[in-house]
């Protein structure tokens, strides 16, 4: 009987060390969350929801690994009434370029390309390219390039392709390619950019930095050597690895109830964007995909993605390329891709751009020079950043555009970088 209470007595004992310690843990939790005051961020995002500047949107912040802020705000859908979630699934556009970027590391991990590869090693119509030039008079001429683009110059936006904006532009639209959306095409990424090479580009090669289809350009050769789709390779690779599940080209139908809807600034509000069949321009249209042919996957802007899916991915290279025990990348391959590559180009805003990120460096006098944070944003009005000193990463989804030079990022960054200690 003695010896029946004594294990009574200890099992007790035990079930109570367990409930305190698992108080004391959740105590220590809480408290690193309360650490950090984002009440002014919240604030400033439901402020422009109630101005009727932005219809919704999602706030996501992680701190050493740990989620610290994940907040909605305002509607998914002002017309049909649904809420913004946690979850909601946003056109990412640019963002997509990081996910590529990435792909080009692991292919150059396995030893299938090296960065000063010319482009005409996978894609032969690029061994004599042309550049548009103006002359005195004003006028334009095409000239031959000085040299061959490399997967460099894709990787750090310096090939000097744009995306057919230029005083050509006629010419770019004629061939179909005039900005960055291929979501209505019926053809796959390597079929629509085929008539590239017959146009003459803005730049010549290394010489600036122009933002265009390379990181579509490098999608394709992602293909061509891995022999897999980009669709298919980002979920082999990437996104099944890292459980990012709700990250795709084309939303799967029974998510598509879930995809925020588009909406334009004009100089007082929003207007809901149209269906693409009503679109002058697709860009700025609610898309294709949900009803689109979903044969192309632009390496530039195709993705649809969340908050919590891009973090994990942020957070995978916050961790070295590593997240929860699963390597997609080397700890040499990412400092690859957060280095300044073109230190002898002027990146205008920018302290310098790695292999698919904008750098912002260190101006401390004992740090001075590091890379404090990279990052980029997307044509939907998005944006993301990961600081790795601090541990910190940033990402704040919206469908906007055009957002005609809305400051709600500025603003709600400014509040983040307060309530989080730095600058």
């Amino acid at each position: 009987m003695t010896q029946y209470v004594s294990m009574i007595r200890a099992a007790l004992i035990l079930h109570l060390f367990i409930i305190f310690a698992h108080s004391i843990f959740s105590f220590a939790n809480a408290a690193a969350v309360q650490e950090h005051d984002f009440s002014a961020a919240k604030r400033t995002l439901d402020d422009y929801i109630a101005k009727g500047k932005l219809a919704g949107g999602v706030i996501l912040v992680t701190k050493d690994g740990k989620t610290v802020l994940h907040y909605a705000a305002g509607m998914q859908d002002r017309e049909t009434g649904v809420e913004m979630k946690e979850d909601s699934l946003f056109r990412i556009a640019s963002q997509t370029k990081a996910l590529t970027s990435i792909a080009i590391m692991i292919l150059h991990e396995r030893g299938l390309i090296e960065f000063d590869d010319p482009v005409s090693k996978y894609i032969p119509s690029f061994t004599k390219t042309k550049v548009l030039t103006e002359k005195a008079d004003g006028s334009y001429e095409s000239v031959p390039a000085k040299r061959e683009i490399t997967l460099h110059d894709l990787l750090t936006h310096s090939a000097g392709i744009g995306y057919g904006w230029g005083p050509d532009k006629s010419e770019w639209a004629e061939a179909g390619l005039s900005g960055w959306y291929f979501a209505d095409r019926n053809q796959t990424i390597q079929e629509a950019l085929a008539p590239i090479t017959t146009l003459p580009f803005p730049k010549q090669p290394g010489e600036a930095f122009v933002y265009g289809y390379n990181t579509d350009i490098l999608g394709a050769i992602v293909e061509i050597v891995s022999g897999k789709s980009l669709q298919e390779f980002f979920a082999t690779e990437i996104t099944g690895l890292l459980n990012m599940t709700d990250t795709f080209f084309y939303v799967p139908k029974n998510k598509a109830s879930r995809l925020a809807a588009v909406y334009g600034a004009t100089e007082t509000t929003i207007m809901r964007a149209p269906l693409p069949a009503n679109a002058a321009n697709f860009r700025e249209s609610q898309g294709h995909y949900i009803t689109g042919p979903r044969k192309a996957f632009s390496g530039g802007a195709g993705l649809v993605s969340t908050a919590s899916d891009y973090g994990k991915l942020l957070n995978m290279l916050l961790g070295k390329g590593t997240l929860k025990g699963v390597t997609i990348l080397t700890p040499e391959s990412v400092a690859t891709m957060t280095r300044n590559q073109i230190p002898y180009i002027d990146t205008k805003s920018y302290d310098g751009f790695g292999y698919g990120f904008r750098l912002t460096t260190s101006k401390d006098t004992d740090t001075k020079g590091q890379v404090v944070e990279f990052g980029w944003g997307g044509a939907y009005h998005s944006f993301y950043y990961v600081r790795p000193l601090d541990g910190v990463v940033v990402v704040y989804l919206t469908q906007l555009i055009p957002a005609n030079n809305l400051n709600d990022w500025d603003e709600i960054n400014a509040a983040l970088r307060e309530a989080l200690h730095y600058e």
